[in-house]
């Protein structure tokens, strides 16, 4: 549904994004990430048709951005970091306003309206002027005006911006019952709501994919994970014993009353809980805790995104 193939955008000298690449599939809801000033925001209004692209190509559903523009934008939901809304409209009519204009058929406009108004949760606000509305509210209209006229992908930047908690709560469940009947590229800063919507997820950074896989291979084999034990026993002992185990790079101690916590890293493909649980046993030491963790979305987007140049 998405394709883009060496997409580059240039401000004179600079280079704001440099030949990426990437597709998103029918169905999918993926994460686009990346620090500030990464290319997000520029990617993506180069897909919508807002910004031009220096060079490479991209389709959506099909049709290509450049000789396609306006078939490319029919098939979009674009709501962009600051959703642009005419402020001196009531909500209902403004999703109306904007039904026509995205060529909704006037015997549908109003179910349409009626639709989007109950997903994003705007019932009590429908008849209140959009510039009487908090900032969180406008987001969600916003929102509604991305889905009026029912498009197949949808491109959502910062969609939870400036909601509260209950709202992005909401929100994250409509984005991802949505992605069940819909393409969906989603850009946040919100690491963890990336983990409980998307099931694939880009890390770009200066300009260039870092990283892009499925959620469940974010865990990359050189980002390793670690080993937390609690054990009864002399820090500096446990320390000498457990620091040889096989594909061991580190370890870290500490102290607490009678018994010394651990951390260890080690390979990905190596789980050294049963040595460690054994060699506790032969030196007279409780085991009181043990357990393997992946490193967290936020650890390897702050390791991808902060690493030097090679």
């Amino acid at each position: 549904m998405i394709h883009v193939d060496q997409l580059t955008r240039r401000y004179g000298s600079a280079v704001a994004v440099d030949g990426i690449s990437f597709d998103v599939e029918r169905g999918e809801v993926v994460g686009f990430l990346g620090p500030n000033g990464a290319g997000k925001t520029t990617t993506m209004r180069m897909l919508t048709g807002y910004l031009p692209a220096t060079s490479g190509t991209a389709s959506i559903a099909g049709k290509d951005i450049f000789k396609d523009s306006l078939e490319v934008r029919r098939q979009i939901g674009y709501l962009p970091e600051s959703a642009p809304l005419y402020v001196d409209l009531r909500v209902e009519e403004y999703l109306s306003y904007r039904a026509r204009i995205k060529g909704v058929p006037s015997r549908q406009v109003r179910a349409r309206v009626e639709e989007v108004i109950a997903r994003c949760d705007l019932t009590e606000s429908r008849r209140k002027l959009i510039a009487a509305l908090s900032k969180g509210t406008r987001q969600r209209v916003g929102l509604a005006d991305a889905l009026i006229n029912d498009p197949p992908v949808l491109i959502l930047d910062e969609p939870t911006i400036g909601l509260d908690p209950n709202q992005i709560r909401q929100v994250r469940e409509l984005i991802r019952d949505l992605g069940s009947e819909r393409t969906v590229l989603l850009s946040t800063h919100i690491l963890p709501e990336v983990e409980m919507v998307c099931s694939r997820v880009l890390i770009i950074r200066r300009g260039r994919i870092a990283f892009q896989g499925r959620m469940d291979e974010i865990a990359h084999p050189d980002a390793g994970v670690r080993i937390v034990a609690e054990v009864r026993g002399p820090e500096a002992e446990v320390r000498v014993a457990l620091a040889t185990l096989p594909g061991a790079h580190s370890i870290q101690t500490w102290a607490d009353g009678p018994f010394c916590r651990v951390e260890l890293a080690v390979d990905a493909g190596n789980d050294v809980r049963e040595e460690l649980s054994r060699r506790a046993a032969m030196n007279g030491w409780p085991l009181r805790e043990l357990r393997r963790e992946q490193p967290s979305l936020e650890e390897i987007f702050v390791r991808l995104t902060t690493q030097e140049e090679s």
